[in-house]
């Protein structure tokens, strides 16, 4: 770089300096500890629901029926029993999304590299195959998130509390009655919504009843093997899937060598300029607020299933039925995000750079979206172009955590391929 263009910052000897600076003016006067993800074994210091607490054996049958595909006997077509598991649409390789514009359950084959070449079988009809309507979100992180989708319409506590009206019968939103917290209501109606079975034969069937055995021990055993069990144990492991050993972090806990002198001037545009900090913030940068910033819907010769209804299309007031909440999504967070390949809740954007460019010139590519309903934080950024690529450096350098497939178990008890059991998936994946 050009001694002009390093003026703004800091010489190299004293940027660590300068980013705890930017840093500590952020945290809420906690230091960095309010960015620092906890060990994904230390369970006290992982949010949790008081309603589910989370136990290591929890955490190990979760983690197995998250991944496990002979789960899938609902399917549509006998082609595809068994190929599919919670983990098709949220796999470690995309960072726990999809790495597709729609997340594909029970209908898809295929998986390539990091499933970017899943699509529609061949005997499924768009109306059989079981796709989102919107981008699959990431679970990484998703402790620290108190409802969840992209309408925060699954959760009974936090913000919640007050749209039991919206909590409509018949629908996957009933399942609030619960009183859980989003993870848990989502991952106990998501079995149910994505066509995974859970039922006592089935699980003796598989060798998983020891499992529940242990994890829900203080549960009358007439029901023990149910799928409420089997989603709250899928919530106990996905709060453990946390991105805690991403450079970021490691610079965070005090190892400056983690992160390159590009990376740390990325930080302190995030931080500081780049005004990312507004939005993303706390130990998975991200919160647990709904934004309207003006993108598209899920759109393209290449999108499944019908198009986007108008209630998805209004984000949370679509949920709430507040006009004031229209069009508004929730802020994600940002870890592990390169490899999913697009962005947006309508994955209109294709890189991370592409996202940050939006977001520097502030221009609604959505003309549905009100100027009104905008959030007052979308407005130009004016980063220079440099700028942009040393942000972009640091949200896909530095914030990526490269040993994901920790949180993936070497198998599953029925010993089929994960997370997608059909032909093709087992060539790309098992063979």
């Amino acid at each position: 770089m050009s001694c002009n263009k390093e003026e703004s910052y800091l010489p190299v000897s004293n940027i660590d300096l300068n980013l705890n600076t930017v840093i500590l003016k952020r945290a809420n006067q906690l230091g960095k500890s309010y960015f620092i993800l906890p060990s994904s074994t230390d369970f006290s210091k992982i949010p949790q629901d008081p309603n589910n607490p989370i136990t290591e054996d929890k955490v190990l049958l979760g983690k197995l029926l998250f991944h496990e595909t002979a789960l899938g006997k609902s399917a549509k077509h006998t082609d595809g029993l068994e190929t599919y598991s919670c983990a098709s649409c949220h796999h470690s390789k995309a960072g726990f999304q999809s790495c597709k514009k729609q997340g594909i359950g029970d209908g898809g084959v295929g998986f390539g590299f990091s499933g970017e070449l899943r699509r529609k079988g061949d005997n499924y009809t768009e109306d059989m195959v079981d796709v989102q309507p919107i981008k699959s979100p990431s679970i990484l992180n998703g402790a620290y998130q108190k409802v969840m989708l992209w309408n925060g319409q699954f959760g009974a506590t936090g913000m919640n509390v007050g749209t039991q009206s919206q909590w409509t019968t018949g629908t996957p939103k009933e399942t609030n009655n619960l009183g859980f917290e989003g993870l848990e209501t989502q991952a106990i109606a998501g079995l149910t919504v994505h066509r995974l079975e859970i039922n006592s034969t089935l699980i003796e069937d598989l060798g998983y009843k020891p499992l529940f055995d242990k994890a829900f021990p203080n549960v009358n055993i007439s029901e023990r093997y149910s799928i409420k069990n089997a989603g709250l144990a899928i919530a106990a492991y996905e709060r453990t899937v946390l991105s805690n050993e991403a450079p970021f972090q490691k610079w965070l806990k005090g190892e400056p060598k983690a992160m390159s002198e590009n990376e740390k001037k990325g930080a302190i545009i995030f931080f500081d300029k780049g005004k990312c900090y507004q939005c993303h913030s706390g130990p998975s940068l991200g919160t647990m607020e709904f934004a309207a910033l003006g993108m598209k819907d899920l759109g393209g010769g290449d999108v499944l299933g019908k198009p986007v209804d108008e209630a998805t299309k209004k984000g949370r007031g679509g949920f709430t039925q507040n006009p004031n909440d229209d069009y508004k999504f929730k802020i994600p967070q940002l870890y592990s995000i390169k490899y999913n390949g697009f962005y947006g809740h309508g994955s209109s954007f294709k890189s991370v750079k592409e996202i940050i460019e939006y977001k520097n010139k502030a221009i609604k590519e959505n003309i549905e979206v009100p100027d009104s309903n905008l959030d007052t934080r979308f407005e130009p950024l004016n980063l220079t172009e440099e700028e942009i690529d040393l942000l972009t450096l640091f949200v896909e350098k530095s914030l990526d955590d490269k040993n994901l497939k920790r949180y993936v178990p070497n198998n599953v008890l029925s010993n089929n391929c994960i997370p997608n059991n059909d032909t093709q998936s087992q060539q790309d994946i098992c063979n």
